[in-house]
């Protein structure tokens, strides 16, 4: 488990060379360049975590938190602001609930997430991931209105060693998962993975689809822990924190899901959703293998973003 993990570091190390050359080549030239702590160097720091996707909201409590750092500590030296700095990050990572209780116990976990940004790839993953940890996996085609996503959703099922109950395509997407609450108890399974649609254009519809989805899992089994994860694209920077906050006013969010951080000039982003959202980011992807999904460890993410330390 050690080598996997740390296996895993390296490549989120190796993903995320794009966001660390646009973000931390300058922060070091800052850090090396400027003689005093003042204005000018706030603000530089300030214009390289915008430029990163870190956001601005973000950004001004990352800035605030390290001159207040600064000020308690009596750091005169701009270079001596650098593992501040990280740690300043760091804690705008860090939320309270960082629980993954459907690991260990009775659960149906639903997917969302619009087109293209990895969603069914993602519950492939996570229900390889699951499985791998000895628990039973029951997978639910319930995005029923998108072209192929059920053929899609049963080669991820067939790699990932699980069953997977299906509906019609155009078919309802609640009847769907009603079918599969069914077999999940009838089969004794640990975690029901359900794939769920996306359509962000028409959020009433969204809304409407969801709430009934909620009412049936909630009705037929009220014992499952219910979990919503929302799977967002990390190359689009800024447009995946604003899905986020409008998947959050449809749904009841719990968690994020983090795809396509390797090779993106973004990977800030990550930063902005979880300091923002105030709703963890639970899993990240890095790769197209199917081990390439993993748990998110936020001070991890920010020692890869930094290419400092190790796994913790």
């Amino acid at each position: 488990m050690a080598e996997e993990k740390n296996g895993f570091f390296k490549r989120l190390v190796n993903g995320l060379t794009k966001t660390r050359n646009s973000i931390v080549s300058g922060f070091d030239a800052i850090f090396n360049g400027f003689s005093s702590i003042d204005d000018d160097f706030y603000e530089e720091l300030e214009e390289i975590l915008v430029m990163g996707d870190i956001g601005v909201a973000t950004t001004e409590k990352i800035i605030d938190d390290l001159k207040e750092k600064v000020a308690e500590q009596h750091i005169k030296e701009p270079s001596a602001c650098k593992e501040l700095l990280i740690e300043s990050i760091k804690d705008q990572m860090r939320v309270e609930d960082t629980a993954y209780e459907f690991e260990h116990k009775k659960s149906v976990i639903l997917v969302i997430g619009v087109n293209g940004v990895g969603k069914t790839t993602s519950i492939g993953k996570l229900a390889a991931n699951l499985k791998g940890q000895g628990r039973r996996v029951l997978m639910a085609a319930a995005d029923t209105f998108r072209a192929a996503a059920g053929e899609q959703l049963q080669m991820w099922a067939n790699r990932a060693g699980v069953e997977l109950i299906g509906g019609q395509d155009g078919a309802d997407p609640a009847s769907v998962i009603y079918d599969a609450v069914q077999a999940a108890k009838a089969r004794d399974v640990d975690v029901l993975l359900c794939d769920t649609a996306g359509r962000l254009h028409n959020k009433k519809n969204l809304m409407e689809e969801l709430k009934k989805i909620y009412r049936i899992i909630e009705k037929e089994y009220p014992e499952a822990h219910l979990e919503t994860l929302v799977v967002l694209d990390g190359t689009t920077g800024q447009n995946a924190l604003v899905q986020a906050r409008q998947f959050n006013e449809a749904a009841k969010i719990t968690g994020l899901v983090l795809t396509k951080l390797d090779g993106t000039a973004k990977g800030g982003i990550a930063v902005a959703i979880q300091s923002e959202m105030d709703i963890p980011v639970k899993y990240i992807g890095v790769g197209e293998h199917i081990e390439d999904l993993q748990k998110f460890d936020p001070d991890a993410f920010v020692n890869a973003l930094f290419n400092v330390g190790g796994e913790n």
